[in-house]
């Protein structure tokens, strides 16, 4: 995530005061991975880090390398070991999409992978984890805060922000339009915390899907209803969700809904996983006119070619957050207001700096 710490870099230097106390240092540093022959890694650490706060970007998904998880993982690992053998003052871990909390379910035999991505990282060194919309909250749980803390920050706001922002602009709007014609659809039972947060933050209604799957094969949807007895005729759905994996919910929801005969179907995720057949699926949605436009952050790389096959999606930066959490941590200040709910009444009522 070299590039995406450039940006997050960039962003700290727009903060005057912050900046005119670190502007003689060099924000990014420089970690070079080494392959032997034989397949192994090592990673050297060409900067000097003792007695600083050292903030690593990282995420095991989707990136311009073209590694796979695993190698991400260990990549990261051997990071972390250089780092903290450099003995730096405290090493805070920004995983910007944690893969491993996918896998936060215990039964009897069956291994945990985000305690053991947790574990592996605690036992490396780092003091602070900071992630962005974990896909669980029970993830949390697992987390001893005296070894290893972690702050999984909302992402939601960021994509309310741009809504806000670009889709509706002014509060006579919000009032005319968003609240008697817009909606918003969890994909299942299981997002309707998710649904909840966008529908009370523009005051509208929301509407829950339920998904049949077939368990006798992955990420596999058979069928899609649709939970509610009112008309869907002529509104603005706006399907939410913390991702997009392969696709299939959204892919059956999406034609679902026009079936109801909707007049706009848009589609809100935080984090663009897109795995196997997600970009044809969401293509085929754009090309037959079923979806406008598809939001996302950018919590993975985002290639030039999935933005060639969706045109209609927008990649909303979390960059400048990451700087905020980062000049806040640095200065021992309060992370409180990030995890507040948005409202955008408030918030598009509110003066404009730059417009």
């Amino acid at each position: 995530m070299r590039d995406y710490a450039a940006r997050v870099a960039h962003q700290l230097e727009t903060f005057p005061d912050f900046h005119a106390r670190h502007r003689r240092e060099n924000y990014v540093g420089d970690l070079r991975p080494v392959q032997f022959a034989d397949g192994e890694i090592e990673v050297e650490l060409q900067s000097s880090v003792r007695g600083r706060d050292v903030f690593l970007f990282a995420q095991a998904g989707r990136n311009n390398q073209h590694l796979s998880v695993e190698q991400n993982k260990m990549e990261l690992y051997h990071c972390i070991d250089a780092i903290r053998r450099a003995q730096p003052q405290r090493i805070t871990l920004f995983e910007t999409y944690c893969s491993a909390s996918r896998s936060d379910r215990t039964t009897r035999r069956n291994s945990v992978g985000f305690w053991i991505h947790y574990k592996t990282l605690m036992s490396l060194g780092v003091d602070h984890i900071i992630t962005y919309q974990l896909h669980s909250d029970k993830s949390r749980t697992i987390v001893d805060p005296r070894l290893c803390a972690i702050d999984d920050v909302p992402g939601i706001p960021l994509l309310q922000e741009y809504i806000a922002d670009n889709f509706i602009k002014a509060t006579d709007v919000l009032t005319d339009q968003v609240q008697n014609k817009w909606l918003f659809c969890s994909v299942d039972a299981g997002g309707e915390a998710i649904a909840k947060k966008y529908a009370r933050a523009f005051g509208t209604h929301l509407v829950i899907a339920h998904k049949q799957r077939d368990y006798n094969k992955a990420n596999t949807v058979e069928s899609t209803t649709i939970l509610t007895d009112s008309s869907l005729k002529g509104k603005e759905i706006w399907i939410v969700d913390d991702m997009i994996d392969t696709g299939g919910s959204i892919f059956t929801l999406a034609q679902e809904l026009k079936k109801r005969e909707v007049a706009k179907i848009h589609i809100a995720i935080i984090h663009p996983v897109f795995s196997g057949p997600a970009v044809d699926r969401l293509g085929w949605l754009h090309d037959n006119g079923m979806v406008d436009t598809i939001l996302a952050t950018d919590t993975l790389e985002v290639t030039d070619d999935i933005k060639r096959r969706l045109p209609s999606l927008h990649v909303v930066s979390s960059a400048r957050l990451s700087a905020e959490l980062i000049m806040r941590m640095n200065e021992e200040q309060s992370l409180s207001p990030f995890f507040d709910d948005f409202h955008a009444r408030t918030y598009l009522s509110s003066p404009k700096l730059f417009m």
